[in-house]
């Protein structure tokens, strides 16, 4: 997005560096006519890492540095001296970020193979090692050859294409149509401050807020960009924003108190995130009927039995505070 400075997609092209290469050196002094082997291991070269950081929640700072290449080991010298390993590159990524490789098939097909991924505070996952130092010639000394003019050469390291993707960690996920209240929601109930205005897409990029329960309790709630119909073939926003509900441990549905149908728009979003990815269904989730300050508690029995069934289901407002408390009631009591 334009202007945007949340990336939550970004290809890298990264390269480890070769190891040293093993000296074949030959101890040489004063009075010591045939000095034996003493070539030196050559160091490994630099890996590429990714490690996790609490502090940042975008990708952003790779979009500029797309090109990370590790430097090589040095070589072994004389008299057993290791050459010096290289240093790994180290690259700082938000938790929740995926890596898979970039990999050409033999019918020129693209594959993206799944790495790993980072979900903890100073985890690290390893994209590409660096070679291996080759031996220097001291290791190759038998009894048989006093004199090997042998050594290893430094194994190569390895390099290629690789795609990041950012999911959001949260334990709450909003989902619901632009305009259906998630991020006025969301600056009620925590200190975030989303842009907030009465048209579609609002919320360009997630939003994510700390939600203080009681007694000190508290949960991460995030606010996803709102879904329309087709969202999961890309119309919208489309998938852009649906892997960010793949990371939440509870799932909130919110739908306005002045849409036509509650059952239909929930039975919306539920098909667009099922057919997205189906695992999703496996998810606790819960649904609030939003922007019921309006509503007397006559209006809101008669709605109660339009909602769809299976789902819990509370009555809110966040202008006036109706069953926010509640809410958060709830959500803590599910994710406990």
């Amino acid at each position: 997005m334009a202007g945007s400075n949340f990336v939550d997609y970004v290809k890298i092209f990264a390269r480890s560096g070769h190891g040293g290469a093993g000296s074949a050196h030959f101890r040489r002094e004063k009075f010591v006519a045939f000095g034996g082997p003493d070539g030196g291991d050559g160091g490994k070269g630099g890996s590429i890492i990714l490690k996790g950081e609490r502090q940042y929640w975008t990708l952003i700072h790779l979009k500029y540095q797309r090109h990370q290449f590790a430097e090589d080991g040095q070589c072994g010298s004389g008299a057993r001296s290791s050459g010096k390993d290289a240093k790994d590159i180290v690259i700082p990524v938000p938790l929740g970020t995926v890596a898979r490789r970039v990999v050409e098939t033999e019918d020129g097909e693209i594959e993206y193979q799944y790495v790993g991924e980072v979900t903890e505070d100073g985890e690290e996952l390893v994209l590409l090692k660096g070679g291996r130092g080759g031996l220097g010639n001291w290791h190759f000394k038998t009894p048989t050859n006093q004199a090997p003019r042998y050594a290893q050469p430094g194994e190569e390291g390895d390099e290629g294409a690789f795609i990041l993707e950012l999911k959001v960690l949260a334990d709450v996920g909003l989902v619901g149509f632009p305009n259906a209240g998630k991020s006025t929601l969301l600056s009620v109930v925590s200190a975030a401050k989303p842009k907030i205005a009465d048209y579609a897409f609002t919320t360009l990029e997630p939003n994510l807020g700390i939600v203080e329960v009681r007694n000190g309790h508290s949960f991460v709630m995030a606010d996803i960009p709102g879904i329309i119909e087709g969202a999961h073939e890309g119309k919208g926003i489309g998938t852009r924003f649906l892997r960010h509900i793949e990371r939440n441990s509870v799932l909130l549905f919110m739908v306005a108190a002045d849409s036509d149908n509650i059952a239909e728009a929930y039975e919306v979003l539920l098909g667009e995130l099922t057919q997205y990815n189906p695992e999703l269904l496996d998810k606790q989730r819960i649904l609030a009927v939003t922007k019921c300050d309006m509503l007397d508690d006559e209006l809101i029995e008669q709605m109660k039995a339009e909602l769809p069934e299976g789902i819990e289901t509370i009555f809110i407002s966040s202008v006036s505070g109706l069953g926010i408390q509640q809410l958060k009631d709830k959500l803590w009591q599910i994710l406990q």
